[in-house]
């Protein structure tokens, strides 16, 4: 597919919770189950903004004619989210998060952050709007020398969570809404779909870097604007899974290029992602007029905020040093994804790794135990006071996990008594393969292969 001759332009929304507690309240940022303690019904209806110009969106969302039937929670829900009360001043802690994202995005960071209303008649929140605030624009992020523009970012609160749906009502779980979420949108700089799931992993990389935010199912959304020749811009909402955006967009490119072939209009939407990978229309392109000023809280300065900010070292950077170390890439990745500070064992990197990601992998799949990190870390101080070596990893670890474990079994012996043995067996002229063979039975696990082989070495003639 010629995508410089379609005139392919892709653009990414990218929202991501941050990992702190709601945006507008002190309630916990996590989802409830069981049954609810209270259940309000709502109907919601369209306003005009304060140019007297309805929402499209808005407007086609109330003509359902759809009652909104909401779970409340005590332990994660508040007056706030039923809109019975103002919020409270914005989480500093989630704005901050947002801030180094901007910083770490080299984006121009607006001096003051002015909250704003965004009309939803969907249900998905009480109050009938979300609330967003522009943080940042005009960044950029460099992706194989191509800088793609970061056109926004944005705080914002997370919708509430949909449980289910009839022709007559829609249900909704307060225990999501208001969770706090960063949303970053490029310029329609990305020319390939396969350029677009490589953005989308960079920025990825860039907020796991800082761990300020939420990873998993449900956390994390990519909405995708794609447009072509004589089409137009189509927005795609609800893309989970980074490995499925190529196909997400392949797929919309021949929609959009069928209509046209057909001589038909390609309108302008907002689309759903469905179990194909292709996309259903969910609902007219909302405007400009959907948007006004939250008045409950003031404008806040971020100039002071962002003063104390101190910016991360980068995943694939950390990764990059393993690899400089010894590390194999795919194991420099499991270290950083692990979260493990091999500077703290005070051991050979390289040890290190294998007792903490490979030796339990290789246990498992022999011996189907799990090994627990207990144990992991008492083999790592076995070999920190050279009490035994690194070639009985795996049959100490089984020990531990069996309650079994004696150092007495273990301990490496004296180098003396080995050095006796190799000469007495010398003097019997037995080939080098022999002495090694008499000696590693007999002082299995004491000494290591490499030890052993040094010593009579020295003595062989």
């Amino acid at each position: 597919m010629d995508y410089e001759k379609l005139n392919l332009k892709i653009g990414l929304e990218i929202h991501r919770q941050i990992d702190s507690h709601k945006l507008f309240c002190k309630c916990p940022s996590r989802l409830s189950e069981g049954f609810p303690d209270l259940t309000v019904k709502r109907n919601l209806r369209a306003v005009e903004s304060e140019i007297g110009e309805e929402d499209k969106s808005a407007v086609f969302e109330m003509l359902k004619k759809k009652n909104g039937m909401y779970e409340i929670f005590n332990e994660s829900s508040c007056l706030i989210e039923l809109d019975e009360e103002p919020i409270l001043n914005i989480n500093e802690d989630a704005l901050k998060a947002v801030l180094t994202i901007a910083k770490m995005l080299n984006c121009e960071i607006n001096d003051n952050l002015i909250m704003m209303r965004k009309q939803v008649l969907d249900y998905s929140n009480t109050s009938g709007f979300q609330r967003t605030g522009l943080l940042a624009r005009n960044g950029y992020v460099n992706i194989k020398n191509n800088a793609i523009e970061i056109a926004t970012i944005c705080i914002e609160e997370d919708a509430a969570r949909k449980i289910s749906e009839d022709s007559n009502k829609v249900v909704y779980r307060l225990d999501r809404l208001g969770i706090p979420l960063i949303e970053i949108a490029t310029a329609p700089d990305i020319k390939t779909p396969e350029e677009a799931r490589e953005v989308a992993a960079h920025i990825g990389m860039i907020l796991k870097s800082t761990g300020k935010f939420k990873g998993g199912i449900g956390t994390i959304r990519q909405d995708l604007n794609v447009s072509i020749k004589n089409g137009a811009r189509v927005e795609i909402k609800g893309v989970q899974e980074l490995k499925h955006i190529p196909r997400i967009i392949e797929n919309e490119i021949k929609r959009q290029s069928e209509i046209i072939s057909k001589g038909k209009k390609v309108h302008s939407e907002v689309r759903k992602v469905n179990d194909k990978l292709e996309t259903d229309f969910l609902r007219p392109m909302p405007g400009a007029s959907r948007m006004y000023v939250e008045t409950d809280i003031p404008e806040v300065n971020t100039k002071e905020l962002i003063k104390g900010i101190v910016l991360p070292k980068l995943i694939i950077d950390n990764i990059k040093e393993l690899v400089k170390k010894g590390l194999r890439e795919d194991l420099a990745k499991e270290i950083v994804k692990e979260d493990i500070n091999l500077d703290d064992y005070d051991l050979d990197p390289r040890i290190v790794a294998d007792v903490l990601i490979e030796k339990p992998k290789e246990i498992k799949t022999r011996f189907k135990l799990d090994v627990k990190r207990e144990n992991l870390e008492k083999v790592l101080e076995l070999l920190k006071q050279k009490k035994i070596n690194k070639d009985i990893i795996v049959d100490v670890l089984i020990d531990l996990e069996n309650d079994k474990f004696e150092i007495s079994k273990y301990e490496k012996i004296d180098a003396k008594i080995i050095e006796n043995d190799v000469k007495n067996l010398i003097k019997n002229n037995l080939t080098v393969n022999a002495i090694m063979g008499i000696l590693m039975g007999r002082y299995r696990g004491k000494i290591s292969g490499k030890e052993l082989s040094e010593i009579i070495k020295r003595y062989e003639k």
